[in-house]
């Protein structure tokens, strides 16, 4: 059986997850192992499949979808897999590197955190990113890489559920507003994102 290593109120071991329940397959998770130890990095998640141990949790989704021959999560084509791949890396790239410090400093109070310029300015760029996603999410009507839920919208929701859930004044993009019911309509989503953990 598959084993995930890292407590389950991490954004990145729910990411893996949530993958899990969406393809259905089962697994087993820890909050440690001695495999943590392969990442270099020191951080969670990893998983380990047979003699397999493989970290970075976009790295994870990729093969767990790649495995299992999920294609509607992550289509063979390569145009149509390049599509969403790109929007599971914007969150790595772009869109969590706005909230991060804004959400540190708002809901996880860490002391390193306390700037109150630096604060705003992430807020800022929170929130222009938002407006990205509002745009994409009105082009495809649906889901961030097009009509149907692929693997892309599990990173891209985590952080939308993120921005939901810290306490801050946000404008309204409508379009972000009915992902994040159309996900809500997801069981797996409400086990491992919109289940009041940030």
């Amino acid at each position: 059986m598959l084993r995930v290593l890292g407590k389950s109120t991490s954004i990145n071991v729910r990411k893996v997850l949530w993958t899990c329940e969406e393809i259905g397959i089962a697994y087993e998770r820890t909050d440690s192992g001695p495999e943590l130890a392969q990442n270099p990095n020191g951080l969670v998640p990893a998983i380990v499949d047979g003699d397999f141990v493989l970290w970075e949790s976009n790295s994870i989704i990729r093969y767990l979808a790649g495995k299992s021959a999920a294609q509607a999560l992550l289509p063979i084509e390569a145009r149509a897999r390049a599509e969403i791949g790109r929007w599971i890396d914007w969150p790595a790239s772009e869109f969590n590197s706005a909230w991060r410090y804004a959400f540190s400093a708002i809901v996880r109070r860490d002391p390193a955190f306390t700037n109150g310029v630096q604060i705003e300015r992430s807020k800022q760029a929170w929130t222009r990113m938002l407006a990205i996603l509002d745009g994409q999410l009105a082009a495809t009507g649906a889901y961030v890489a097009g009509a149907t839920f692929t693997l892309a919208d599990i990173p891209i929701g985590l952080s939308v559920n993120r921005w939901f859930l810290t306490p801050m004044l946000r404008p309204d993009f409508p379009a972000v507003s009915a992902y994040y019911e159309r996900l809500s309509q997801r069981p797996a989503f409400l086990t491992h994102g919109r289940n009041g953990v940030v």
